[in-house]
């Protein structure tokens, strides 16, 4: 191996490494500033050095923490590649309020009240079961998934677990993971030459196909089992502080195990299957303990979804 391709893999090992004692942030630094010492002593050449500098630096970025309006943004960005495959349904403003009004008792109660442009719900025109979370706090919901609902507790349990999923920043998180892994596979490129001529802005370019990469995961193969159990646990706690009942959100995921047959298309595609979300959560739905005030909100619920 070329002493060029050595100090090279050196660095991008010097990367990875560091970032396991310190942050991406941290570790990108080192690698800039080897890239520069290494190349004001002519250990490597100076466009190969530039080459580096330039990767280590978008390796930093991508580590950022990504701000709320940025989150909006993406969100947003997210939100309306889902509405170019699903309409959203105008058909009963009333019913669309209602879970607005649900989801911000949810929120105003949660550890993260506030987000940029605050969370909103939306219905999609379809009979497709299911639900999408977007960052920044775009919530989409499907005319069939409301239709399985029989309380407004179960309704509460289905937006908890949306509200969970962008709290617990899912979304953002595998945009991130997929901007540094990006980074990071072109500062591999670099050090066989391939990518020398490329700039921090033809990266930030890569970066840009995570919001498609987070369509594809939320239409099509869902979050991870682990990620939908951590948005489950977090749902339970969430509707207890508003003071829905948490065992709602199993019912509804009972009605869900008897409605979703089909495990090739919406709900069934993008979730694990109920009957593990109920073995899931039951092994800590029982640590909340609300007051029954369910029927207070039955007519409410009745004259909502009519």
């Amino acid at each position: 191996m070329k002493i060029k391709n050595k100090i090279l893999v050196f660095l991008f090992i010097l990367c990875l490494v560091s970032g396991l004692v310190f942050s991406c942030t941290s570790a990108a630094a080192v690698a800039d500033v080897g890239a520069q010492v290494a190349g004001a002593f002519g250990v490597i050449d100076q466009n190969t050095a530039t080459a580096i500098s330039q990767s280590a630096q978008a390796i930093g970025r991508a580590a950022e923490e990504i701000t709320p309006e940025q989150e909006y943004y993406i969100g947003r960005a997210v939100a309306a590649n889902i509405l170019t495959t699903y309409r959203v349904w105008n058909g009963n403003p009333s019913l669309t309020a209602y879970l607005n009004q649900i989801c911000m008792a949810i929120a105003i109660n949660s550890p993260r009240p506030d987000l940029f442009n605050g969370y909103r719900v939306n219905i999609l025109d379809t009979d497709e079961i299911n639900a999408f979370a977007t960052p920044g706090g775009h919530i989409l919901i499907t005319r069939g998934l409301i239709a399985c609902a029989d309380s407004e507790d179960a309704l509460a349990g289905i937006i908890a677990h949306e509200i969970a999923h962008i709290q617990l920043q899912h979304g953002i998180r595998s945009i991130r993971n997929s901007r540094i892994t990006q980074a990071l596979l072109v500062t591999g490129v670099s050090a066989g030459g391939a990518a020398a001529g490329m700039d921090v802005a033809e990266l930030t370019d890569i970066f840009n196909e995570s919001v498609g990469e987070i369509v594809t995961t939320l239409v099509n193969s869902g979050y991870s089992q682990s990620q939908e159990f951590e948005a489950d646990a977090n749902a339970l706690s969430l509707m207890a502080s508003a003071g829905y009942d948490p065992q709602a959100l199993i019912s509804m995921l009972r009605v869900l195990e008897g409605n979703q047959q089909d495990r090739s298309r919406g709900f069934g595609r993008t979730h694990p299957t109920p009957a593990q979300r109920i073995s899931n959560a039951q092994r800590t739905v029982n640590q909340y303990q609300v007051a029954d005030t369910r029927s207070h909100r039955a007519d409410r619920f009745r004259v909502a979804v009519r």
